[in-house]
């Protein structure tokens, strides 16, 4: 179970914000909404690398939204039970993935709560 919500809690970072460049785009400049969407492949392959330069961006307040969206993924997928035997591996990993259904929402929640607060916590940008 551990495993499960520890790669849960890394996929959220640059799905959230890939969610987040598409939905809040007064908070990015042209250059991070271009590059936003590419955050989905990243996330869903496990790669939270992708995240990296958005919260050097702007440490303070998109860290924080990260961080609480991950542990809200986490913390689900714990409740929920979910197992995982990979230790890496995002969707390609999924067939091994215990409870698979309740983790996509897990997912899926925390995701989504990631971009919330990145567009209540970040500030618009004046390009």
């Amino acid at each position: 179970m551990i495993m499960a919500a520890v790669m849960v809690g890394g996929m959220v970072p640059p799905i959230a914000i890939a969610l987040s460049t598409i939905i809040h785009k007064k908070k990015y400049t042209e250059a991070e909404r271009k590059s936003g969407p590419v955050n989905f492949i990243m996330g869903l392959c496990f790669i939270t690398e992708g995240a990296i330069p958005y919260a050097a961006a702007d440490p303070l307040h998109v860290i924080p939204a990260l961080m609480i969206g991950s542990g809200v993924a986490g913390a689900l997928s714990m409740a929920f039970k979910c197992t995982l035997m990979a230790p890496h591996g995002g969707i390609f990993v999924f067939p091994v993935v215990g409870n698979v259904i309740m983790y996509l929402v897990a997912l899926i929640v925390g995701s989504v709560i990631g971009c919330l607060l990145l567009g209540i916590f970040k500030k618009n940008v004046t390009e």
